[in-house]
């Protein structure tokens, strides 16, 4: 539990630096790709955290281990927590924009864009201020899950 931890808080220091130093100085959609392609990568250790947690409180057999499974169980364990599921939901918007098709604008400049185009038929424009919001918010879930994990009742 503690490794997963340990590597959802190192993904989340290489996307602080992609955003602090990498996007700062080439400003491309490329960057703003990998930038989310981390913050899925933590928040999945994240999910494990709390997973394994569940099993260790004896609420889970088996931690499952792939990621639509994880979302399922914790979405199960943690329903009544309402931050976790909107986490949960953030996840998941996430993996949409990481698998959407997208269109570059704006490249090399401070209002670099990518735009998302989700399965649904709606765009999503993911700028610089707006991918440095969901580094904030995946922060927060961390701090959250680290929280919960340490508590002793």
């Amino acid at each position: 539990m503690q490794e997963s931890l340990f590597n959802a808080k190192a993904e989340l220091k290489r996307a602080d630096h992609l955003i602090s130093v990498s996007l700062k100085y080439t400003r491309t959609v490329d960057v703003i790709k990998h930038i989310v392609q981390r913050l899925i990568s933590s928040i999945d250790f994240g999910l494990e955290v709390l997973l394994k947690h569940a099993k260790a409180k004896k609420r889970l057999a088996v931690v499952p281990t792939l990621p639509r499974i994880k979302l399922e169980q914790a979405r199960e364990l943690y329903g009544d927590n309402a931050d976790i599921q909107h986490f949960l939901d953030l996840y998941v918007f996430l993996k949409k924009v990481d698998k959407a098709r997208f269109d570059r604008s704006q490249e090399f400049r401070r209002h670099v864009t990518m735009t998302a185009h989700i399965d649904t038929g709606e765009k999503v424009e993911v700028n610089i201020d707006i991918i440095t919001d969901y580094f904030e918010k995946v922060t927060q879930f961390i701090a959250l899950i680290e929280k919960m994990v340490t508590e002793t009742p």
